[in-house]
């Protein structure tokens, strides 16, 4: 039997995760982070966040809630990606497990920059798993990385292939035949899976599944660059690009037009050193010999005092801030918290979309507010998404042919929108089991 818990994800867009029982082991499907109540509960914290207790952490509706989760039982945590929706919550949640902690190279190395950054010690093995590797956790429970495209490098759907048959994990994909970074989602294999006719449960990302429409991919993206940034006449002019730290197939397509403009570019913002750090330590990025890398505070208003103004045109300035946060980069430069003067005609590129929650949207209006009485020309929506429209969702359900679907990643509505596509499929309600947090499904 398995027997499948809702603990994270069901409810919210964030705090993703999942627990799976077989026959009495546990296996923790992504540890993720609420990044909105995550900031909102620790913002006014002048102290290190990490001392923060998980308890007080879980009450705050920051990370998952595993109160009812049977602790011994748990012998894997596995994470699906590098975003903090998905691994955040480790740090505070696995040393309660006998568990060891398996990711992607990628992955994993982003999750030891977080704890070296944080100086916090984990006592799990941190076990790195190519794409398209197996992992055998236990005589009868084998867990099959599959290799997906999403908005950050070696993202997996998940295969726990049990006596049961096989419970496929799909939170946060889309299948990009042409990416920039990394290999295309491995579809030959889904559809292995699925001509097996023995998937027997599909928990499916639903972010999207009201949109009808096949996402993009990132290839578009890096058209859509090329042409404000080639395209647009920025001669004398500061160019400032902003967007996801972890999105290192968007940062190659910045760098690699930066370099056809022959601009000095310099990356400024902890997050993005992290992510580029963790890229390069296991070797599917080189940024470090293209452009500068300028982590903190002190080091990043020296660098721009460097920046003399008749040059201005000569540079290509890399930052945080693409959603509008306070202490971010491009905020501070904004609210001269940083002393370096954004000048009429400047360029701001966002290559990102606003993450649709309530603070989100207002900051980002508010800066872009700012922006635009300095005179600087403001460039929006210069992406693509990482996560799968309604169409590719079809498409997916007619690989692995799962006997029960279960909606995720999304608020009520969203899931509701799988669940639509899905009984137009043709699939009987019974078999599309909409979860709430805390919620228990058995399926044999």
């Amino acid at each position: 039997m398995i027997k499948i818990t809702a603990i994270g994800g069901y409810q919210e867009v964030g705090k993703n995760c999942t627990s799976v029982e077989v026959d009495g082991t546990i296996i923790l499907f992504d540890l993720g982070l609420h990044l909105e109540n995550y900031i909102k509960y620790t913002q006014d914290d002048e102290e290190n966040i990490v001392k923060m207790s998980s308890k007080a952490l879980m009450k705050a509706g920051a990370i998952p809630d595993i109160s009812q989760v049977d602790k011994k039982k748990v012998k894997a945590i596995v994470s699906t990606h590098a975003h903090l929706d998905h691994i955040g919550a480790i740090p505070y949640l696995s040393n309660k497990f006998d568990a060891d902690i398996l990711g992607t190279p990628f992955t994993c190395a982003v999750l030891k920059t977080i704890l070296k950054d944080e100086n916090i010690s984990l006592k799990n093995p941190i076990k790195a798993l190519n794409v398209n590797s197996v992992y055998q956790l236990t005589k009868d429970i084998k867990i099959e990385f599959i290799n997906m495209t999403h908005s950050t490098p070696q993202t997996v759907m998940i295969a726990l292939h049990t006596k049961y048959g096989i419970f496929v994990y799909a939170n946060d994909f889309k299948l990009d035949s042409n990416p920039v970074l990394g290999k295309k989602a491995n579809v030959e294999r889904l559809k292995e899976l699925g001509d097996t006719g023995n998937v027997v449960g599909l928990i499916c990302d639903s972010l999207y599944a009201q949109d009808s429409r096949k996402t993009p991919s990132e290839s578009v993206a890096k058209e859509m660059l090329r042409d404000v940034l080639l395209g647009t006449d920025s001669d004398d002019k500061l160019i400032i690009a902003t967007t996801f730290a972890s999105h290192l197939a968007r940062l190659k397509s910045i760098v690699e037009i930066g370099q056809k403009m022959n601009r000095r570019m310099i990356f400024l913002g902890r997050s993005l050193s992290k992510y580029i750090t963790a890229g390069e330590d296991i070797g599917i990025i080189k940024f470090s010999d293209k452009a500068e890398l300028v982590k903190y505070g002190n080091s990043i208003r020296k660098k721009l005092k460097k920046i003399k103004a008749k040059d201005r045109g000569k540079y290509m300035l890399i930052v945080t801030g693409h959603q509008g946060e306070p202490k971010a980069v491009l905020s501070r430069i904004v609210d001269k918290a940083i002393d370096f003067d954004l000048r009429s005609e400047d360029h701001v590129i966002f290559s990102c979309k606003t993450i649709p929650t309530k603070t989100n949207i207002e900051q980002r209006a508010f800066l872009e507010k700012k922006l635009r009485e300095r005179g600087v020309r403001v460039f929006k929506d210069i992406h693509v998404s990482g996560h799968a429209g309604r169409e590719d969702l079809r498409d997916l359900l007619h690989i692995l042919k799962p006997k029960n679907v279960f909606p995720a990643h999304g608020n009520l509505e969203m899931m509701q929108g799988l669940e639509d596509l899905a009984l137009e499929m043709g699939y009987d309600k019974k078999n599309i089991i909409l979860f709430k947090n805390k919620k228990i499904v058995k399926i044999k």
